[in-house]
């Protein structure tokens, strides 16, 4: 009897360590299963700091010379020489078209045999006047046949000076067979050739002449942009933010730079109905000509802002039509933070949000999110 309770003693005590041993043995397994806590990614960060940057604002333009003066006749008659070909420089005063001008040259002539006519009628008016003045005066015959006379020389005068009219008319309409240039310029296209009939009437003209000594380069702002655009630069009056505005700069269909520099100097006074939109206008000098009417370019509008906090780019992210940055907190977290996008300078924005000493996460933003740890690295 007291061996067998011996015995079962000794087979419970048995079991006891068994089953200890297997749960040591399991707790031991699952602590191995359980992966460890991933690292802290390592990321660079930059510090804020503020500086002057230089923000700019492009526009499409449209380019016309100072002066563009389409060229028409003034009489009608076939063109009978063109002097001029598509595209040549021309200066004032220069002939461009000639009209056949022998109609024209006719009519003077017939124009200056009825001068002749009315000025021998006013001399004989004149000699009828100087007969009657003594006999009246010695009352020969009666007052009534030198206020005739009188009367007839005054109708001669007027016809004389309605002929000179004529003679001078006539010489114009000569004159306007010779078309010359009135400015200095650049010829367009020539749709008329020799032989054509050209009028005064024709809807065509015969050529555009362009003045581009200096060019203008029109572009256009929104009413939002407008308002801006007066709060963004100094000066009481509108035309003192004008003079006060840095040099513009074009960038033509090329993609290359126009090396002369331009100045905004003209303002539409009304906002048009249809767009919504206010026009202005820059100036360009163009001594060697490389600009014409009719070129299409980019307007670069620049503007600085000093004390201005840069962000690159590649540190922002957007979210809803918003943009935000990762800004390094205590415990080296990362806090989601909104700016709001200023401008754009090179490869960086100029934002509100931040502030000046503050750290911000510049890559790997695809691997955070609100609140994660990071090994921050300059």
């Amino acid at each position: 009897m007291l061996l067998a309770s011996v015995f079962r003693l000794s087979c419970l005590g048995a079991l006891c360590s068994l089953t200890l041993a297997g749960c040591q043995s399991s707790a031991a397994d699952a602590s191995a299963a359980t992966p460890p806590p991933p690292a802290a990614p390592a990321l660079p960060v930059l510090r804020l700091d503020t500086a002057t940057a230089v923000t700019v604002h492009e526009y499409p333009t449209t380019l016309q010379g100072r002066v563009n003066v389409e060229i028409r006749p003034q009489v009608a008659g076939t063109l009978a020489r063109v002097y001029v070909d598509e595209g040549a420089a021309v200066r004032a005063g220069q002939p461009l078209f000639k009209i056949n001008d022998q109609v024209y040259r006719a009519q003077l002539g017939t124009a200056l045999g009825a001068l002749k006519q009315a000025q021998a009628a006013l001399t004989n008016a004149r000699l009828e006047v100087d007969k009657y003045a003594p006999l009246v005066q010695n009352r020969v015959v009666a007052p009534i046949q030198l206020q005739t006379a009188q009367g007839n020389y005054q109708a001669a005068r007027a016809a004389v000076e309605q002929a000179q009219a004529g003679v001078a008319a006539a010489r114009l309409s000569v004159g306007f067979t010779s078309i010359k240039a009135p400015v200095s310029g650049f010829v367009g296209l020539l749709p008329k050739r020799v032989g054509s009939l050209v009028s005064p009437t024709d809807a065509e003209s015969l050529t555009l002449l362009s003045d581009v000594g200096e060019v203008y380069a029109y572009f256009t702002l929104s009413e939002k942009d407008f308002i801006a655009f007066k709060a963004a630069y100094p000066g009481a009056t509108l035309a003192d933010k004008l003079r006060r505005l840095p040099p513009v700069a074009l960038v033509l269909p090329d993609g290359s730079r126009y090396a002369q520099p331009g100045r905004v100097s003209v303002v539409a006074g009304q906002v048009a109905a249809g767009t919504g939109a206010i026009g202005l206008r820059a100036t360009f000098p163009n001594p060697g000509g490389l600009l014409r009417s009719g070129n299409t370019g980019r307007l670069q509008l620049s503007r600085r802002h000093p004390g201005a906090l840069r962000v690159p780019q590649a540190a922002t992210f957007e979210l809803q039509d918003k943009t935000f940055v990762y800004v390094l907190g205590d415990s080296n977290k990362v806090r989601q933070t909104e700016v709001r996008v200023l401008g754009q300078s090179g490869p960086d924005y100029l934002v509100q949000g931040v502030r000046r000493g503050q750290r911000l996460v510049t890559t790997g933003l695809d691997q955070l999110r609100d609140g994660a740890r990071i090994t921050p690295t300059n």
